[in-house]
Formats: C-alpha cells, sequence, structure tokens
C-alpha cells in the first residue's frame, strides 16, 4: 500500500507557496498558483496538484517561467480585456484579467479575457469555476504542446487542449462544471503513470508510429489518443483555434513541453469568455438551469458533469487530503 500524510487545505497551500518562492517566485505570483494547487487536491485531481510543484519549481530555475513577471493587461475594445503575461505563471495573468473581466462582463453582459505568453495554467475548471462564483457562465480554453496527431496521421500537431464551462446557480456556486481535454485521459496521468513505471490501459496512447501501445514511455514519444477518435481532433483544433490563434499565442506544434527543461517559455494561451445570464436570458436561466440539473438527477446512478469534484471538495474541507508521502518529501526538498 502506498504510504500518504494527510494535509489540511491550508497547510497544502502553504507548502506550495513556500515552495515556489524558494524556487525564486514572487510572493505576487506563487500566491494564486498556491491556492489554485489546493483547489485542485481538493477537487481529487491530484495529478494536476502538489505533484506539479517540483516541475513549476525546476521551470522557475531553469528559465521556462520567469518567476518575478508581472503581467501587462490592456484593454483594446469596450468588451475585451488581454494579458501579455511576460512567459511568466497563467494564474497571475488570470487573476489580473479576471479582476477587470468580471465587472466588465456584468456591465456589459458578454466580455473576453485574451491571455499570451503564458503557461500550463492547471486545471482549467478551477477558472471557470470563479466566474460561475460571481454570477457568471464561464466558458474557457487553453492550448498546450502538441500531442494529439491528426485523424490519418501519427505526427503531434495539437494539443491535449481542454475546454471547460461553469454555470452558476443562484447562491454563487458552480451548479454544472464541465472541464474536459480532447484526449482520452490528460498527459499528466500517462506521465505518472511513466514515473511510478506502471503500464496504461490500452485506448490511452500511441506510439510514434501510431500504433496502441500500453507501454507509458513509448506513448509520451508518440501520441494521445483524441476522445472519440476525430471528434476529439475536433476539439482540440477548436480550442487550438480559441487559446492561441484569438490570442496570439504560441501555437502547441512549436510549444516547448510543459516537463523536462528542453527549449525556451513555452508561451501558450487562454481564452474566457463570460456572460451575464441576465442579458441573455432575463429571469430564465435559473429555471431553465434547474430543469436540465433535474433531468440528470431524476435518474438513480446518473451522474452530473462537477458531482465527483463537488463531493471530494466536501471530503477534503472535512477530513483533509490524503497526500503521496513520497511526493511530500520532493516538495519539502525545496524548501
Amino acid at each position: 500500500m502506498t504510504a500518504t500524510e494527510t494535509l489540511t487545505l491550508t497547510e497544502i497551500e502553504d507548502l506550495a507557496f513556500r515552495a515556489l518562492v524558494n524556487a525564486g517566485t514572487s510572493e505576487a505570483n506563487a500566491r494564486p498558483l498556491a491556492v489554485a494547487t489546493a483547489m485542485t487536491e481538493a477537487d481529487g485531481v491530484a495529478s494536476h496538484g502538489l505533484a506539479y510543484i517540483p516541475i513549476y519549481a525546476q521551470h522557475v530555475e531553469c528559465g521556462k517561467v520567469d518567476g518575478q513577471a508581472v503581467p501587462k493587461l490592456d484593454t483594446p475594445r469596450p468588451a475585451v480585456v488581454t494579458v501579455d503575461g511576460g512567459t511568466g505563471f497563467a494564474h497571475s495573468s488570470i487573476d489580473a484579467g479576471f479582476e477587470k473581466l468580471i465587472p466588465l462582463a456584468r456591465e456589459m453582459g458578454v466580455a473576453v479575457l485574451a491571455i499570451n505568453n503564458s503557461y500550463n495554467c492547471g486545471v482549467l475548471g478551477v477558472h471557470t469555476q470563479r466566474l460561475a462564483q460571481a454570477g457568471l457562465l464561464g466558458i474557457g480554453f487553453t492550448n498546450a504542446p502538441a500531442s494529439i496527431a491528426p485523424s490519418g496521421g501519427a505526427k503531434p500537431v495539437v494539443g491535449t487542449n481542454p475546454f471547460s464551462i461553469a454555470a452558476p446557480d443562484a447562491e454563487g456556486n458552480a451548479a454544472l462544471l464541465i472541464d474536459q481535454s480532447a484526449s482520452t485521459i490528460a498527459k499528466s496521468e500517462v506521465m505518472k503513470h511513466a514515473r511510478e513505471g506502471n503500464p496504461v490501459p490500452e485506448g490511452w496512447v500511441l506510439d510514434a508510429e501510431g500504433r496502441p501501445t500500453t507501454d507509458p514511455e513509448a506513448g509520451l514519444k508518440g501520441s494521445m489518443v483524441p476522445s472519440g477518435g476525430y471528434k476529439g481532433v475536433g476539439i482540440a483544433l477548436t480550442v487550438e483555434l480559441m487559446a492561441a490563434a484569438m490570442t496570439g499565442a504560441m501555437l502547441g506544434a512549436v510549444a516547448s513541453p510543459f516537463s523536462g527543461t528542453a527549449g525556451g517559455p513555452p508561451k501558450t494561451g487562454q481564452f474566457f469568455i463570460a456572460i451575464d445570464p441576465q442579458a441573455t436570458a432575463g429571469g430564465l436561466f435559473q429555471e431553465k438551469l434547474s430543469e436540465l440539473i433535474a433531468s440528470f438527477r431524476d435518474q438513480d446512478g446518473a451522474r452530473l458533469p462537477g458531482d465527483g469534484r463537488n463531493q471530494a471538495r466536501i471530503r477534503a474541507a472535512r477530513d483533509g487530503v490524503a497526500v503521496n508521502a513520497a511526493l511530500l518529501e520532493k516538495v519539502r526538498a525545496l524548501l
């Protein structure tokens, strides 16, 4: 059995914060990333939580990320916010952008945020959830270094490229949270299996020749299997248009990897759309959302996107989070 240690969410945030600062990240940049790390662990998405802190620290030290970057915000049009991340952490750019985006969406009915010269933003749903908590429908896109080949091809040209949609309820919660990548599974899960020396299930990855494999190392040298075949490729391409072409960020085909030290800053992007439901549906949004959710809840055993995270969050707030002891040792070594 794998040894674990239980930490509170506050302890997780503090550990992540101190490790990032010690690696050369400014406190202003480390805090939002540490907060998101704790939220990610609370959501039960351990592959994107503390496991990434050693990678983030390594990337600050090798120059893939500028830990001291200061995001540059602009409003080129009345309902458009742009942020140049300066090759710093995406979380700081998102924080800066949301400060302007949220009130602007409430005023205009809809507003968009385009971020370039950015980096891995972690779990995208962490960010769209914040828009829902502000009473807005949040839609987010983020591109990543290429790992999915086009249908009929074997060379990756687009990333796992997740998108997320979070819908607000009347109490300021994310009543519905869709957060999914264009691949069958997140690439970080394949990396986790590779680190642990375990095979991956069939249908996760292809080798460099485009053949199915259960060897995670061969898969990392090949490509990820798109979710739903060519439809997954279409999702990845859509996200690439939104997060890279619409922001002026680096395309996944030429962006440096989010793992390892090869290459310079990846300079990938994020794109968010914030919509005030009152502006588009009047007072009917909550009624229709409730009916939609009820259509799922009325079926025994049916799950709504976001249910697992909500339940994990409740458990984490009450009981803390069991974290892999070997991982904790690695993170604490950064202090």
